[in-house]
Protein backbone atom coordinates (compact mmCIF):
# COMPACT_ATOMS: atom_id res chain seq x y z
CA UNK A 1 0.00 0.00 0.00
CA UNK A 2 1.67 2.93 -1.47
CA UNK A 3 1.32 6.73 -0.17
CA UNK A 4 3.22 9.41 -0.19
CA UNK A 5 5.38 9.83 3.00
CA UNK A 6 6.34 13.45 4.88
CA UNK A 7 10.25 14.47 4.03
CA UNK A 8 12.51 13.83 6.32
CA UNK A 9 13.49 17.67 7.10
CA UNK A 10 9.86 18.41 9.29
CA UNK A 11 10.56 19.28 13.29
CA UNK A 12 7.99 16.62 14.16
CA UNK A 13 9.56 15.00 17.05
CA UNK A 14 6.94 11.95 17.62
CA UNK A 15 6.54 10.00 21.22
CA UNK A 16 4.12 7.16 21.72
CA UNK A 17 3.76 6.67 24.90
CA UNK A 18 1.89 2.52 25.03
CA UNK A 19 3.46 0.00 23.39
CA UNK A 20 0.01 -1.83 23.57
CA UNK A 21 -2.30 -2.80 19.88
CA UNK A 22 -3.18 1.06 19.27
CA UNK A 23 -0.10 2.79 20.48
CA UNK A 24 2.23 0.34 18.27
CA UNK A 25 0.16 0.60 15.44
CA UNK A 26 0.12 4.33 15.66
CA UNK A 27 3.82 4.40 15.99
CA UNK A 28 4.92 1.44 13.19
CA UNK A 29 2.79 3.65 10.77
CA UNK A 30 3.95 6.72 11.40
CA UNK A 31 7.57 5.41 11.35
CA UNK A 32 6.58 4.06 7.96
CA UNK A 33 5.60 7.48 7.06
CA UNK A 34 9.16 8.90 7.31
CA UNK A 35 8.61 10.12 11.19
CA UNK A 36 11.27 9.72 13.63
CA UNK A 37 8.89 7.83 16.30
CA UNK A 38 9.96 6.96 19.97
CA UNK A 39 7.90 4.25 21.29
CA UNK A 40 7.63 4.19 25.28
CA UNK A 41 6.45 1.65 27.46
CA UNK A 42 7.09 0.91 31.18
CA UNK A 43 6.97 -2.97 30.53
CA UNK A 44 10.96 -3.38 30.11
CA UNK A 45 10.12 -7.13 28.86
CA UNK A 46 8.23 -5.90 25.97
CA UNK A 47 10.78 -3.36 25.15
CA UNK A 48 13.29 -5.56 25.22
CA UNK A 49 11.84 -7.69 23.02
CA UNK A 50 10.79 -4.53 20.88
CA UNK A 51 14.29 -3.86 20.63
CA UNK A 52 15.19 -7.44 19.68
CA UNK A 53 12.89 -7.36 16.81
CA UNK A 54 9.85 -9.23 18.44
CA UNK A 55 7.07 -8.26 16.83
CA UNK A 56 4.33 -8.97 20.02
CA UNK A 57 1.15 -8.90 18.01
CA UNK A 58 -0.84 -10.66 15.16
CA UNK A 59 -2.09 -8.03 12.67
CA UNK A 60 -1.39 -9.02 8.87
CA UNK A 61 1.18 -6.80 7.28
CA UNK A 62 1.99 -4.78 9.84
CA UNK A 63 5.29 -7.40 11.43
CA UNK A 64 6.37 -6.38 7.88
CA UNK A 65 6.36 -2.80 8.25
CA UNK A 66 7.82 -3.06 11.54
CA UNK A 67 10.75 -4.90 10.19
CA UNK A 68 11.46 -1.84 7.86
CA UNK A 69 11.18 0.86 9.87
CA UNK A 70 13.59 -0.94 13.00
CA UNK A 71 15.90 -1.48 10.29
CA UNK A 72 16.32 2.36 9.00
CA UNK A 73 16.15 3.76 12.23
CA UNK A 74 13.09 5.30 12.51
CA UNK A 75 11.50 3.49 15.18
CA UNK A 76 12.96 2.85 18.78
CA UNK A 77 11.73 1.81 22.08
CA UNK A 78 12.60 2.77 25.06
CA UNK A 79 11.03 2.34 29.16
CA UNK A 80 12.51 5.79 29.41
CA UNK A 81 9.06 7.88 29.36
CA UNK A 82 10.96 11.14 30.98
CA UNK A 83 13.44 11.32 28.55
CA UNK A 84 11.32 10.55 25.84
CA UNK A 85 9.03 13.52 26.73
CA UNK A 86 11.96 15.85 27.16
CA UNK A 87 12.97 14.77 23.50
CA UNK A 88 9.74 14.88 21.34
CA UNK A 89 7.50 17.79 20.79
CA UNK A 90 4.38 15.67 20.08
CA UNK A 91 3.40 13.29 22.03
CA UNK A 92 0.89 10.67 21.42
CA UNK A 93 -0.95 8.89 24.43
CA UNK A 94 -2.14 5.65 23.55
CA UNK A 95 -2.23 3.78 26.65
CA UNK A 96 -5.28 1.21 28.05
CA UNK A 97 -8.46 2.08 29.52
CA UNK A 98 -9.78 -1.17 30.67
CA UNK A 99 -13.37 -1.57 32.26
CA UNK A 100 -13.68 -1.37 35.73
CA UNK A 101 -16.37 -3.73 37.44
CA UNK A 102 -18.77 -1.30 37.45
CA UNK A 103 -18.40 -0.41 32.82
CA UNK A 104 -16.63 2.85 33.68
CA UNK A 105 -13.02 3.43 32.36
CA UNK A 106 -10.38 3.02 34.04
CA UNK A 107 -8.39 6.29 33.49
CA UNK A 108 -5.40 5.80 36.02
CA UNK A 109 -2.60 5.36 33.41
CA UNK A 110 -3.97 8.05 30.81
CA UNK A 111 -3.40 10.47 34.22
CA UNK A 112 0.29 8.73 35.54
CA UNK A 113 1.32 10.00 32.15
CA UNK A 114 -0.60 13.01 31.89
CA UNK A 115 1.43 13.88 35.48
CA UNK A 116 4.60 12.93 33.72
CA UNK A 117 4.36 15.01 30.40
CA UNK A 118 3.24 17.98 32.70
CA UNK A 119 6.38 17.59 35.19
CA UNK A 120 8.52 17.23 32.34
CA UNK A 121 7.53 19.88 29.61
CA UNK A 122 11.14 21.72 28.72
CA UNK A 123 9.46 22.90 25.20
CA UNK A 124 6.01 23.59 23.56
CA UNK A 125 4.63 19.96 23.32
CA UNK A 126 1.30 19.13 21.49
CA UNK A 127 -0.60 16.65 23.62
CA UNK A 128 -2.64 13.93 21.41
CA UNK A 129 -5.14 11.97 23.64
CA UNK A 130 -5.21 8.70 21.18
CA UNK A 131 -6.61 6.29 23.85
CA UNK A 132 -10.56 5.77 24.25
CA UNK A 133 -11.57 7.92 27.03
CA UNK A 134 -14.54 9.02 28.48
CA UNK A 135 -16.64 12.14 28.04
CA UNK A 136 -15.08 14.88 30.31
CA UNK A 137 -11.43 13.88 30.02
CA UNK A 138 -9.66 16.15 27.99
CA UNK A 139 -10.80 19.06 29.69
CA UNK A 140 -9.68 17.28 33.48
CA UNK A 141 -6.21 16.25 31.43
CA UNK A 142 -6.16 20.28 30.13
CA UNK A 143 -7.03 21.35 33.55
CA UNK A 144 -3.99 18.99 35.45
CA UNK A 145 -1.27 20.26 32.78
CA UNK A 146 -2.09 23.98 33.15
CA UNK A 147 -2.16 23.92 36.97
CA UNK A 148 1.64 23.38 36.13
CA UNK A 149 2.05 24.91 32.57
CA UNK A 150 0.82 26.57 29.49
CA UNK A 151 3.65 25.35 27.20
CA UNK A 152 1.58 23.22 25.51
CA UNK A 153 -1.64 22.35 23.55
CA UNK A 154 -4.22 19.24 24.03
CA UNK A 155 -6.04 17.35 21.01
CA UNK A 156 -8.31 14.26 20.91
CA UNK A 157 -7.44 11.97 18.31
CA UNK A 158 -9.25 8.46 18.41
CA UNK A 159 -8.49 5.94 16.93
CA UNK A 160 -11.15 3.97 14.76
CA UNK A 161 -8.61 0.14 14.11
CA UNK A 162 -9.85 -2.61 13.65
CA UNK A 163 -7.93 -5.11 14.27
CA UNK A 164 -7.36 -7.81 11.82
CA UNK A 165 -7.63 -4.50 9.43
CA UNK A 166 -5.26 -2.06 11.11
CA UNK A 167 -2.47 -1.23 8.46
CA UNK A 168 -5.65 -0.39 6.02
CA UNK A 169 -7.25 1.51 8.54
CA UNK A 170 -4.18 3.59 9.29
CA UNK A 171 -3.17 4.26 5.54
CA UNK A 172 -6.82 4.41 4.31
CA UNK A 173 -9.27 5.52 6.90
CA UNK A 174 -12.61 6.68 6.67
CA UNK A 175 -11.96 9.74 8.59
CA UNK A 176 -9.95 10.85 11.10
CA UNK A 177 -11.34 13.20 13.78
CA UNK A 178 -9.53 15.86 15.70
CA UNK A 179 -10.94 17.12 18.61
CA UNK A 180 -9.02 20.76 19.51
CA UNK A 181 -8.64 24.58 19.85
CA UNK A 182 -5.65 25.28 19.41
CA UNK A 183 -5.14 26.52 15.66
CA UNK A 184 -1.25 25.80 14.88
CA UNK A 185 -1.79 22.09 16.91
CA UNK A 186 -4.57 21.63 14.71
CA UNK A 187 -2.54 22.43 11.99
CA UNK A 188 0.32 20.53 12.75
CA UNK A 189 -1.53 17.15 13.45
CA UNK A 190 -3.19 17.38 10.10
CA UNK A 191 0.33 17.87 8.51
CA UNK A 192 1.01 14.78 10.05
CA UNK A 193 -2.20 13.15 8.71
CA UNK A 194 -0.96 15.04 4.73
CA UNK A 195 0.23 11.78 3.35
CA UNK A 196 -3.00 9.88 4.17
CA UNK A 197 -5.39 11.64 2.15
CA UNK A 198 -8.57 11.11 4.55
CA UNK A 199 -11.28 13.74 5.52
CA UNK A 200 -10.44 15.08 8.48
CA UNK A 201 -13.07 16.54 10.41
CA UNK A 202 -11.92 19.07 13.41
CA UNK A 203 -14.51 19.90 16.31
CA UNK A 204 -13.96 20.25 20.00
CA UNK A 205 -12.93 17.50 22.25
CA UNK A 206 -15.66 16.73 23.72
CA UNK A 207 -17.38 15.86 20.56
CA UNK A 208 -14.36 14.16 19.43
CA UNK A 209 -14.69 12.05 23.06
CA UNK A 210 -18.02 11.11 22.37
CA UNK A 211 -17.59 10.31 18.25
CA UNK A 212 -15.79 7.59 19.08
CA UNK A 213 -18.05 6.16 22.05
CA UNK A 214 -21.10 6.53 19.81
CA UNK A 215 -19.52 4.79 17.11
CA UNK A 216 -18.56 1.64 18.36
CA UNK A 217 -21.38 2.05 20.63
CA UNK A 218 -23.93 2.25 17.67
CA UNK A 219 -21.76 -1.09 15.82
CA UNK A 220 -22.43 -3.34 18.61
CA UNK A 221 -25.98 -2.47 19.15
CA UNK A 222 -26.14 -3.11 15.18
CA UNK A 223 -24.77 -6.68 15.97
CA UNK A 224 -26.98 -7.47 19.04
CA UNK A 225 -30.35 -6.52 16.98
CA UNK A 226 -29.19 -8.51 14.26
CA UNK A 227 -28.74 -11.36 16.36
CA UNK A 228 -32.30 -10.79 17.72
CA UNK A 229 -33.40 -11.08 14.60
CA UNK A 230 -32.13 -14.60 13.92
CA UNK A 231 -33.19 -15.67 17.04
CA UNK A 232 -36.61 -15.23 15.29
CA UNK A 233 -35.81 -16.18 12.46
CA UNK A 234 -35.49 -19.42 14.09
CA UNK A 235 -39.02 -19.51 15.55
CA UNK A 236 -40.59 -18.75 12.00
CA UNK A 237 -37.97 -20.48 9.62
CA UNK A 238 -36.41 -17.94 7.82
CA UNK A 239 -32.77 -17.35 7.08
CA UNK A 240 -31.13 -14.38 8.88
CA UNK A 241 -28.63 -14.72 6.15
CA UNK A 242 -31.15 -13.66 3.13
CA UNK A 243 -32.61 -11.64 5.49
CA UNK A 244 -29.61 -9.70 6.76
CA UNK A 245 -29.02 -9.54 2.60
CA UNK A 246 -32.08 -7.78 2.03
CA UNK A 247 -31.76 -5.65 5.01
CA UNK A 248 -28.34 -4.20 3.73
CA UNK A 249 -29.48 -3.90 -0.01
CA UNK A 250 -30.82 -0.67 1.79
CA UNK A 251 -28.47 2.08 1.90
CA UNK A 252 -29.65 3.98 4.69
CA UNK A 253 -28.57 0.58 6.29
CA UNK A 254 -25.81 -0.80 4.87
CA UNK A 255 -24.20 -4.33 4.83
CA UNK A 256 -21.40 -4.23 7.67
CA UNK A 257 -22.07 -5.31 10.87
CA UNK A 258 -25.41 -8.11 9.77
CA UNK A 259 -23.57 -11.03 10.22
CA UNK A 260 -25.39 -12.81 13.30
CA UNK A 261 -23.18 -15.17 15.52
CA UNK A 262 -22.61 -15.96 19.07
CA UNK A 263 -22.28 -12.28 20.12
CA UNK A 264 -19.51 -9.75 19.65
CA UNK A 265 -15.88 -9.07 21.78
CA UNK A 266 -12.69 -7.46 21.29
CA UNK A 267 -11.27 -4.57 23.44
CA UNK A 268 -13.54 -2.12 21.96
CA UNK A 269 -16.81 -2.89 21.63
CA UNK A 270 -18.04 -4.41 25.26
CA UNK A 271 -15.71 -1.70 26.58
CA UNK A 272 -16.81 1.43 25.08
CA UNK A 273 -20.65 0.57 25.22
CA UNK A 274 -20.05 -0.24 29.30
CA UNK A 275 -17.94 3.03 29.27
CA UNK A 276 -21.10 4.90 27.19
CA UNK A 277 -23.65 3.58 29.32
CA UNK A 278 -21.85 4.16 32.78
CA UNK A 279 -21.71 8.16 31.29
CA UNK A 280 -25.14 7.98 30.54
CA UNK A 281 -25.71 6.76 33.95
CA UNK A 282 -23.90 9.68 35.71
CA UNK A 283 -25.58 12.30 33.75
CA UNK A 284 -28.69 10.56 35.12
CA UNK A 285 -30.31 9.02 31.74
CA UNK A 286 -31.10 5.87 31.20
CA UNK A 287 -29.91 4.39 27.93
CA UNK A 288 -32.20 1.45 27.61
CA UNK A 289 -31.23 0.48 24.22
CA UNK A 290 -27.32 0.28 24.74
CA UNK A 291 -28.40 -1.26 28.06
CA UNK A 292 -30.70 -4.28 26.28
CA UNK A 293 -27.48 -4.47 23.11
CA UNK A 294 -25.06 -5.55 25.97
CA UNK A 295 -28.06 -7.97 27.62
CA UNK A 296 -28.49 -9.29 24.03
CA UNK A 297 -24.58 -10.23 23.32
CA UNK A 298 -24.13 -11.66 26.91
CA UNK A 299 -27.02 -14.10 26.39
CA UNK A 300 -26.15 -14.78 22.99
CA UNK A 301 -22.59 -15.60 24.07
CA UNK A 302 -24.17 -18.58 25.69
CA UNK A 303 -26.85 -19.46 22.40
CA UNK A 304 -24.22 -22.20 21.62
CA UNK A 305 -24.38 -24.73 24.64
CA UNK A 306 -28.37 -24.66 24.38
CA UNK A 307 -28.36 -25.88 20.74
CA UNK A 308 -25.73 -28.46 22.02
CA UNK A 309 -28.55 -29.49 24.93
CA UNK A 310 -31.02 -29.83 21.90
CA UNK A 311 -29.30 -32.91 20.63
CA UNK A 312 -26.74 -34.39 22.94
CA UNK A 313 -29.10 -33.57 26.30
CA UNK A 314 -27.22 -33.65 29.46
CA UNK A 315 -23.36 -32.77 28.78
CA UNK A 316 -20.92 -33.97 31.51
CA UNK A 317 -18.84 -36.22 30.08
CA UNK A 318 -18.98 -35.20 26.51
CA UNK A 319 -15.96 -33.72 24.51
CA UNK A 320 -16.49 -30.44 22.39
CA UNK A 321 -14.45 -29.08 20.00
CA UNK A 322 -13.93 -25.90 19.53
CA UNK A 323 -12.97 -24.24 16.31
CA UNK A 324 -11.83 -20.87 17.56
CA UNK A 325 -11.13 -18.87 20.50
CA UNK A 326 -9.69 -15.26 19.09
CA UNK A 327 -12.62 -12.80 19.50
CA UNK A 328 -12.61 -12.39 15.42
CA UNK A 329 -10.71 -13.64 12.72
CA UNK A 330 -7.29 -11.99 11.79
CA UNK A 331 -6.18 -11.49 15.31
CA UNK A 332 -4.86 -13.20 18.65
CA UNK A 333 -6.88 -11.25 20.51
CA UNK A 334 -9.22 -12.57 23.37
CA UNK A 335 -10.29 -9.93 25.36
CA UNK A 336 -13.71 -10.61 25.70
CA UNK A 337 -13.91 -12.78 23.66
CA UNK A 338 -17.59 -14.96 23.63
CA UNK A 339 -14.78 -18.23 23.61
CA UNK A 340 -14.14 -17.25 26.71
CA UNK A 341 -18.23 -17.07 28.20
CA UNK A 342 -18.95 -20.98 26.11
CA UNK A 343 -15.50 -22.71 27.78
CA UNK A 344 -16.95 -21.44 31.32
CA UNK A 345 -20.14 -22.29 30.31
CA UNK A 346 -19.42 -25.67 29.10
CA UNK A 347 -16.79 -26.45 32.12
CA UNK A 348 -19.60 -25.39 34.48
CA UNK A 349 -21.42 -28.07 32.08
CA UNK A 350 -19.27 -30.77 33.53
CA UNK A 351 -17.93 -31.01 29.60
CA UNK A 352 -14.53 -31.75 28.12
CA UNK A 353 -13.34 -29.27 25.71
CA UNK A 354 -10.45 -29.75 22.82
CA UNK A 355 -10.01 -26.17 20.95
CA UNK A 356 -7.81 -25.10 17.85
CA UNK A 357 -7.53 -21.70 16.65
CA UNK A 358 -4.47 -20.66 14.47
CA UNK A 359 -3.34 -17.74 16.38
CA UNK A 360 -4.88 -17.43 19.66
CA UNK A 361 -3.77 -20.23 21.71
CA UNK A 362 -1.17 -19.10 23.57
CA UNK A 363 -2.99 -16.26 25.06
CA UNK A 364 -6.42 -18.44 26.20
CA UNK A 365 -3.71 -20.92 28.06
CA UNK A 366 -2.88 -18.49 30.64
CA UNK A 367 -7.06 -18.36 31.11
CA UNK A 368 -7.70 -22.37 30.91
CA UNK A 369 -5.05 -24.87 31.10
CA UNK A 370 -7.62 -27.39 32.04
CA UNK A 371 -8.70 -27.29 28.42
CA UNK A 372 -6.68 -29.50 25.53
CA UNK A 373 -5.38 -27.58 23.03
CA UNK A 374 -5.34 -28.50 19.51
CA UNK A 375 -2.16 -27.96 16.15
CA UNK A 376 -4.70 -28.67 13.44
CA UNK A 377 -8.49 -28.55 13.60
CA UNK A 378 -9.05 -31.61 12.85
CA UNK A 379 -7.57 -32.90 16.19
CA UNK A 380 -10.63 -30.31 17.95
CA UNK A 381 -12.84 -32.95 15.79
CA UNK A 382 -11.57 -36.31 16.62
CA UNK A 383 -13.63 -38.19 19.52
CA UNK A 384 -15.33 -35.14 19.92
CA UNK A 385 -19.24 -35.63 20.12
CA UNK A 386 -19.99 -31.90 18.86
CA UNK A 387 -18.06 -29.62 16.87
CA UNK A 388 -18.53 -25.80 17.13
CA UNK A 389 -17.25 -22.51 14.97
CA UNK A 390 -16.85 -19.85 17.19
CA UNK A 391 -14.71 -17.73 15.30
CA UNK A 392 -14.72 -17.42 11.46
CA UNK A 393 -11.02 -18.11 10.47
CA UNK A 394 -10.80 -19.12 6.93
CA UNK A 395 -9.11 -22.08 7.22
CA UNK A 396 -12.33 -23.51 8.96
CA UNK A 397 -14.48 -22.84 5.82
CA UNK A 398 -12.17 -25.40 3.71
CA UNK A 399 -12.63 -28.16 6.08
CA UNK A 400 -12.53 -31.27 4.25
CA UNK A 401 -16.25 -32.31 5.70
CA UNK A 402 -15.85 -36.04 5.11
CA UNK A 403 -12.87 -35.81 6.98
CA UNK A 404 -14.13 -34.26 10.10
CA UNK A 405 -17.41 -36.45 9.78
CA UNK A 406 -15.22 -39.66 10.33
CA UNK A 407 -13.15 -38.26 13.42
CA UNK A 408 -16.32 -36.86 15.34
CA UNK A 409 -18.23 -39.43 17.55
CA UNK A 410 -21.42 -37.57 16.47
CA UNK A 411 -21.84 -36.08 13.23
CA UNK A 412 -23.41 -32.39 14.80
CA UNK A 413 -21.63 -28.81 13.97
CA UNK A 414 -22.86 -25.88 15.59
CA UNK A 415 -21.93 -23.08 13.11
CA UNK A 416 -21.57 -19.75 15.70
CA UNK A 417 -20.19 -17.81 12.50
CA UNK A 418 -23.11 -19.04 9.69
CA UNK A 419 -19.63 -20.05 8.07
CA UNK A 420 -20.98 -22.70 5.92
CA UNK A 421 -23.84 -23.61 3.47
CA UNK A 422 -26.18 -25.34 5.43
CA UNK A 423 -27.51 -27.45 2.80
CA UNK A 424 -24.13 -28.69 1.82
CA UNK A 425 -23.42 -29.94 5.32
CA UNK A 426 -26.76 -31.71 5.96
CA UNK A 427 -25.91 -32.82 2.77
CA UNK A 428 -22.70 -34.19 4.02
CA UNK A 429 -24.35 -36.08 6.65
CA UNK A 430 -23.94 -34.15 9.29
CA UNK A 431 -26.79 -32.52 12.04
CA UNK A 432 -26.24 -28.47 11.40
CA UNK A 433 -27.43 -25.85 13.36
CA UNK A 434 -26.44 -22.22 12.73
CA UNK A 435 -27.50 -19.19 13.82
CA UNK A 436 -31.15 -17.68 12.74
CA UNK A 437 -30.83 -20.36 10.20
Amino acid sequence: MKIHKMNSDNDIRICVIGTGYVGLTTGVCLADLGFKVTCVDKDREKISELKKGIFPIHEPGLDKIFEEVVKSGGIKFTDNAVEAIKQNNVIFLAVGTPSREDGSADTTAVFDVIRLIAENINEFKTVVLKSTVPMGTSEAVDKLIRSKTSNYALLSNPEFLRQGKALMDFKRPHRIVIGGTNPEAIAMLKKVYEPVGAPIMVTTPENAEIIKYASNSFLAMKISYINEIANLCEKYNADVKEVAKGMGMDPRIGSKFLDAGVGFGGSCFPKDAKALLHSAKIADYDFKLLSAALEVNERQKLIAIYKLKKYLGDLRGKTIGLLGLAFKAGTDDIREASSIVLIEGLLEEGAKIKAHDPKAEKKMRTLFSQIQYCDVPYDAAENSDALIVVTEWDEFKKLDLAKVKGLLRNPLIIDGRNIYDPEHVKSAGFTYEGIGR
